[in-house]
């Protein structure tokens, strides 16, 4: 089967390491299931690996890809749930296992004509979402979920700041945070990304570091560096951050005075549980909220979308299809 596969890391050239070819196609250990992947989807996570930031090298090769939906063995259309990890090690919350993984950090990844993952991490894949849309969800939209919903406790009315219009899991927040009835307030660089963030549904788009009409109850954080002291600002007195990512720098200005004489909230989330990733597609359902998608490439042609992230040139999801030919 073809894969797309990590073979070495490089901060500089982090497609040098990536090799598109034939592998092996996985046979699953007990306990197990091999599913057919039918569409998968970019994530920084993919990058990052390539480019050695949190991904060990001893770990090489890797076949990437976090995101994935298609048909189990029994002919079954399912979503992958990407979080590899033991629930009960986490009390019921299987991203406090301090040994979880996310798909392609110790297990081969999405990006193939197969992969294998432990049978608990399949979800019916409704019959309302495409193959295409499914495959945007696991990653970038539970993310969001988690952050605005278990971390945040975003409520219908509140505002609810997202730094960085243009990457998934900030497309997902507007997205779900609408849905939600919250009053959403989107930042970009961009013009375009602005205007498109209002036609999702944000009350107000400005450009990045520019001060708001009035002050937010969250802020969904995934830029970091350069945003962090615009997120600090922009939040009401008591209100809250929800961090999961920083892809300007791991390092920003930490402002305590602010943080503790406004009693700012400041709060982690990675991934999500399975239960969450159910309740999001029960509340798509009701709501209607869908992924945004930039486009779609066979994986032959991966490497164009990997440049294209490099690029900061995507707007949404990038779907990936290993069946399409180039």
């Amino acid at each position: 089967m073809q894969a797309a596969t990590a073979v070495s890391q490089s901060p500089t050239d982090p497609l040098g390491g990536l090799v598109v070819g034939e592998v092996p196609e996985p046979e699953p250990p007990p306990g197990w299931a091999l599913v057919r992947v039918v569409a998968s989807s970019l994530n920084m996570h993919d990058l990052w690996t390539l480019r050695g930031v949190g991904h060990p090298a001893d770990r090489l090769p890797r076949i990437l890809g976090c995101d994935a939906a298609g048909y189990d063995e029994r002919g079954n259309p399912v979503i992958v749930h990407p979080v590899i990890a033991d629930p009960d090690a986490g009390g019921g919350d299987e991203t406090l296992d301090p040994a979880r993984a996310l798909l392609s950090e110790q297990h081969d990844g999405s990006f193939a004509g197969f992969l294998t993952v432990p049978r608990r991490n399949l979800v019916p894949k409704p019959d309302w979402l495409s193959f295409d849309e499914a495959a945007c969800l696991p990653v970038a939209w539970t993310t969001a979920y988690r952050m605005l919903f278990t971390q945040a406790r975003v409520r219908a009315g509140d505002r609810v700041l997202v730094q960085g219009v243009g990457g998934g899991v900030a497309s997902a927040a507007i997205r779900l945070a609408v849905a939600a009835g919250a009053v959403v307030v989107a930042t970009s660089r961009s013009d375009e990304k602005r205007k498109l963030a209002l036609e999702w549904g944000a009350s107000e788009a400005v450009a990045s570091g520019e001060r708001l009409s009035e002050r937010v109850d969250v802020v969904i954080e995934t830029v970091g560096e350069a945003t962090w002291s615009h997120s600090l600002k922009s939040l009401r007195p008591g209100g809250t951050v929800v961090i999961a990512g920083a892809t300007s720098g791991m390092n920003p200005p930490a402002d305590l005075g602010r943080i503790f004489y406004l009693q700012q909230r400041i709060l982690g989330s990675t991934g999500c549980t399975r239960g969450e990733l159910l309740a999001m597609l029960r509340m798509m359902r009701a709501t209607g909220a869908r992924p945004v998608i930039d486009r779609t490439l066979p994986l032959a042609e991966i490497r164009q979308g990997f440049q294209l992230m490099i690029d900061g040139e995507l707007t949404g999801k990038l779907v990936v299809n290993p069946e399409a030919d180039a």
